[in-house]
């Protein structure tokens, strides 16, 4: 009697420990970037060349989906219960597109899908889209890289890197991923404002 005793003892107070850690159950909140669409204004007539974009690379630790923090250079942090509803790489994809096609520069311009027939191919990696809190500041920074390369002779036409920050005035989750939203847009739009014109007869 005393053994049984002793193990409902135990078992109840089991129970009682996982219900207490347990609580109320916690959901990830999920957040996408919302860069504006520039106009998509039809290609001049004499206008003949094609681009295909190529889907953005990005270091592994920013295709994990959680929002990203540093708290000293060294050390990466993830917020466990803040995720990307949408991977990063795709969204900053999608809006290079809509900026080649209202650059009005090129005839076609699409997602890569690795047949031929295109003229140039845009690549690109995402390097940075975290937030920094070992500074005075806390801030997002962002930084991108491209390149565009003509299929024909295989040579780099164009490349360019850009790095941008922006302070944080709203100290939350959803203002930490506001402010990426603009520092990206605008490091988008310095990434692209550089790229030429194919010359003509292409």
């Amino acid at each position: 009697m005393k053994n049984i005793s002793g193990w409902f003892a135990f078992t109840l107070a089991i129970v009682l420990a996982l219900s207490g850690c347990g609580g109320k159950v916690r959901y990830p909140a999920y957040y996408t970037l919302n860069l504006p669409a520039p106009p998509d204004p039809p290609a001049k007539e004499t206008v003949r060349t094609s681009i295909a974009v190529r889907e953005f690379q990005a270091p592994a630790y920013l295709r994990q989906g959680s929002i990203v923090y540093r708290s000293t250079p060294e050390e990466i942090g993830f917020y466990e219960y803040h995720r990307w509803g949408e991977d990063p790489r795709a969204l900053v994809t999608s809006a290079v597109i809509d900026y080649l096609r209202a650059g009005n520069q090129y005839a076609r311009v699409s997602m890569y899908n690795g047949r031929p027939g295109d003229d140039y191919i845009f690549s690109g990696k995402l390097e940075k889209l975290e937030e920094v809190d070992y500074e005075s500041n806390v801030k997002v920074e962002v930084a991108i890289s491209a390149q565009i390369i003509r299929v024909k002779t295989g040579a780099t036409v164009w490349s360019n890197t850009v790095s941008e920050a922006g302070p944080i005035s709203q100290r939350s989750v959803p203002g930490v991923v506001s402010q990426m939203n603009r520092t990206l847009a605008i490091a988008i739009d310095k990434l692209l404002a550089s790229v030429p014109a194919p010359p003509a007869g292409d």
